[in-house]
């Protein structure tokens, strides 16, 4: 058993040791019991609905390319699960207006032709803009992350201009479907012991602060993922993101090291999937699955989340390309995800306080006390 610190001014080389620490990986694998799991298994399902119902008549339209963005569209109603109706109808709001925005930022930077290092910084941008804009108006789970994961669908490019507004429309008019859902099926959610207030709002410098440390790492990440080759920058921004995201030091190494597991075994099951070659049909019936089983058991377990959350991310970044290699991508993801995910963990730790590294190191004596 580790002893805790005895100087009071805990260094960032043991806030490193934390991470290698036997006890993190246990933290990690650990089910905990699934709090308020009517609110988040409704939101789950309220999310389910909205893409069985745009993504099919999205599919038999003339606007089948479509396709990802509309199942971009229906997460807007994972957001809001713990808050009052009333609240969460704006809230809902606020978030498909936020995800439409970087979804049209990103493709009109794609059509402008910006050289690479432009849409990194674009990229990098937008991850700073959302994680400032989540902690002010306390958007809570799932967070900016979904939000990123959209913009990193408009990286493509050549980009059409007619192709911007119609990414953007999609986005916006299946996020009000979720709306329409959510507001419509509310009384099935309604559950006042669920509704939380959350973590109170960072102090405007503190926001600022860490929206810059977020641009930065997620910059690096998604350059690193560029350089090995990689055709998806956006995942390693993700990655890096989530190991920096987190009201307490602690809680975002565990978050990185979380994600780390749960994507890796995630990809593994998303390449076993894709093997088969599921048709559009069948790859649709698995994210509606896939959204409904992900919210029920996430809340315990965020490495076991993303172990579903990953194969349904892949499944709606395959579904609007056919043609490409499901293997090829599932292995990617575990790269850019390592590399998000080591570039994130040392961040959190270089730009950590004083204040952050002691409370980790309570939390270290508190655990080894413990065991």
């Amino acid at each position: 058993m580790d002893t805790p610190p005895t100087s009071d001014r805990p260094r960032r080389r043991d806030a490193a040791k934390h991470i290698l620490h036997p006890h993190t990986l246990r933290d990690g694998m650990r089910i905990a019991p699934q709090p308020h799991v009517r609110a988040s298994a409704m939101a789950g399902v309220q999310a389910a609905l909205t893409g069985a119902i745009a993504m099919p008549l999205i599919y038999i339209s003339p606007f089948a390319h479509l396709l990802s963005f509309a199942a971009l569209g229906s997460i807007v109603a994972l957001y809001g699960r713990f808050a009052p109706a009333q609240r969460r109808n704006w809230l809902l709001l606020y978030c498909m207006l936020s995800q439409t925005a970087v979804v049209l930022v990103t493709s009109t930077a794609a059509w402008l032709g910006a050289p690479n290092l432009v849409m990194l910084i674009v990229l990098a941008l937008c991850c700073g803009g959302l994680m400032f804009v989540q902690q002010t108006v306390k958007m809570g789970a799932p967070g900016a992350l979904l939000m990123v994961f959209a913009a990193g669908a408009s990286f493509d490019t050549p980009v059409r201009f007619v192709e911007i507004i119609e990414r953007g429309l999609t986005v916006m008019l299946v996020g009000l479907l979720a709306w329409a859902i959510c507001f419509l099926t509310e009384k099935f959610r309604n559950d006042p012991s669920a509704f939380v207030p959350g973590e109170p709002a960072l102090p405007r410098k503190r926001r600022i602060e860490v929206a810059l440390s977020i641009t930065l790492a997620t910059f690096l990440a998604a350059a690193a993922s560029q350089l090995i080759g990689a055709s998806h920058p956006s995942w390693a921004a993700m990655g890096a993101m989530a190991a920096m995201t987190g009201p307490h030091l602690y809680h975002a190494l565990h978050r990185g090291v979380q994600r780390l597991l749960g994507v890796v075994i995630g990809a593994a099951i998303a390449g076993v999937i894709l093997i088969f070659e599921p048709n559009v049909w069948q790859m649709m019936g698995l994210i509606v699955g896939l959204q409904i089983i992900t919210e029920i058991i996430i809340g315990s377990n965020y490495a076991l989340g993303q172990m579903l959350v990953t194969p349904m991310a892949l499944l709606m970044t395959v579904i609007g390309m056919p043609g490409v290699s499901g293997f090829h991508m599932a292995s990617e993801r575990i790269w850019d995800t390592l590399i998000g995910a080591a570039i994130g963990l040392v961040l959190a730790i270089l730009l950590s306080s004083q204040p952050d590294r002691l409370e980790l190191a309570a939390y270290k004596a508190a655990k080894g006390n413990k065991s």
